[in-house]
């Protein structure tokens, strides 16, 4: 059976009288809660809504462009509060609709392309809510719809507690790292540990130049994780070609080089290729070097300040900045020693990756 969502929510608008509630947050466009970062000092925080767990905030602004709704489900706390621009709404009836299952509809792409296909004859893409509201979505049995939730729950702890383990693991390697540091007594350029490589882009001009058979790495590809294991965009073998000097086997060191990213590291899982904004090391060091230049990340970004309005840390600065380094027979042992860890952090990595794909598999089906 179809409902619309007005006929399987309410909307709520619970103003922060007093302003007794201060946790102010926003919906990003992946459809999880963030904490804002206004300054609220002299604001008057009574102006804003309150919502509480298992509400819906959503944003309506611009859907056709960015192509996605960021609707989202309250977990992190039992009541926070919103810009009063964001429409808050909650189920009307759970023994109906359970609120898991209806963030689950939420996060379909087909879910998406509805609502940026409706949105596109509205004010600069925006979706006026009688619209949003009108929008259809199957309702099981209520039966039906907590072994849906269930299975997508399982999946997702073990997708946490995989996580988890990694930054445990990742903790446990920057301990080994930082124990030798007394034993870093020399000066050594990057370039020394290795080529480096910065990326470039194929003329997207070129169509053919683009497809599924090299990754083609950007630095929103980096996610924070220890390693690389999936990017946005590929290239064709014959685009990859076409810059030959640019491929980098799995274990390449990658550093951002422009913008608020800059500095950021992490190692390919892959042979791959990326853009101009990534200087990459190919290095038989690569954990030691993440973990030095992850701890020296403050001092390349001044590398690439000056007259531009935009960090830009060129190669020839990032591969003459020196690093504390130890002696030949000590940095083979460490990096033997972060390797073990390293290893067990992409195999956690990898099967993350698979878990994320059972989870999206989940969603895409629930109108089956």
């Amino acid at each position: 059976m179809y409902k619309t969502i007005e006929e399987l929510v309410t909307r709520v608008d619970e103003r922060n009288n007093g302003g007794i509630v201060s946790e102010l947050i926003g919906v990003s466009i992946d459809k999880c809660f963030i904490k804002s970062v206004a300054n609220t000092n002299g604001t008057d925080l009574s102006k804003y809504k309150i919502i509480r767990k298992n509400d819906f905030a959503v944003s309506l602004m611009q859907v056709s462009r960015d192509g996605k709704i960021p609707v989202a489900r309250l977990e992190e706390y039992e009541e926070a509060i919103m810009s009063p621009a964001y429409p808050i709404f909650r189920v009307k009836d759970k023994n109906v609709i359970l609120p898991e299952y209806l963030e689950m509809w939420f996060k379909r792409p087909e879910f998406d392309r509805e609502a940026a296909f409706i949105a596109v004859g509205g004010v600069r893409g925006s979706m006026p809510w009688e619209e949003f509201a009108k929008m259809k979505l199957p309702v099981p049995t209520i039966e039906k719809q907590r072994k849906i939730v269930n299975a997508y729950k399982i999946v997702t702890d073990r997708i946490a507690l995989k996580q988890k383990i990694n930054d445990n693991l990742e903790a446990q390697a920057n301990a080994i790292f930082s124990s030798s540091a007394p034993d870093f007594t020399d000066l050594q350029p990057i370039h020394n540990f290795g080529m480096v490589i910065t990326g470039k882009t194929p003329p997207t001009s070129v169509a053919e130049y683009y497809g599924n058979d090299i990754p083609f790495i950007k630095t929103p590809d980096m996610h924070g994780n220890v390693y690389i294991t999936s990017s946005e965009c590929s290239l064709s073998k014959a685009g990859a070609d076409s810059q030959k000097n640019k491929y980098i086997p799995e274990n390449t060191v990658v550093v951002a080089c422009i913008g608020a990213n800059a500095g950021e590291v992490a190692l390919t899982s892959y042979i791959a290729q990326t853009n101009q904004q990534i200087n990459a090391v190919i290095s038989k060091y690569p954990c030691f070097l993440y973990f030095s230049i992850k701890a020296h990340t403050a001092e390349l970004r001044t590398l690439g300040e000056g007259s531009s309005t935009m960090i830009n840390i060129n190669k020839t600065s990032f591969e003459k900045y020196e690093i504390p380094t130890p002696s030949d027979n000590t940095l083979q042992q460490l990096e033997h020693k972060l390797s073990i860890v390293f290893s067990t952090i992409l195999h956690n990595l990898q099967e993350i990756d698979r878990l994320n794909e059972t989870k999206d598999l989940l969603v895409t089906q629930l109108s089956h």
